[in-house]
């Protein structure tokens, strides 16, 4: 990325007139260009964090969903005991 910033810089010098691109300015040109790849990395790094994170949450989303759809079953079976000896006992 820094060859192309570079070529990119000493591209429009050329174009501008300016024939000549000290060490200074090429230098500069790198170190924000390295400064820029390293901001990217570390945003890429976090993302990657974030979507640990999230894969993490989503899981256990996913258990506590599970847990409550087994307590709603054993609630439904529940109430259907209750409402069948309810019957039982009025039929007598």
């Amino acid at each position: 990325m820094t060859k192309k910033l570079a070529a990119l810089v000493c591209g429009i010098a050329l174009v501008s007139g300016c024939s000549t691109i000290t060490t200074e300015q090429l230098d500069a040109v790198r170190a924000t260009a390295e400064a820029a790849q390293n901001a990217a990395n570390e945003a890429q790094r976090l993302a990657n964090e974030a979507r640990q994170t999230a894969s993490g949450a989503q899981s256990t989303a996913n258990q506590a969903l599970s847990a409550a759809q087994a307590a709603q079953a054993c609630c439904d079976a529940t109430n259907q005991r209750v409402d069948r000896m309810f019957e039982q006992i009025n039929q007598k």
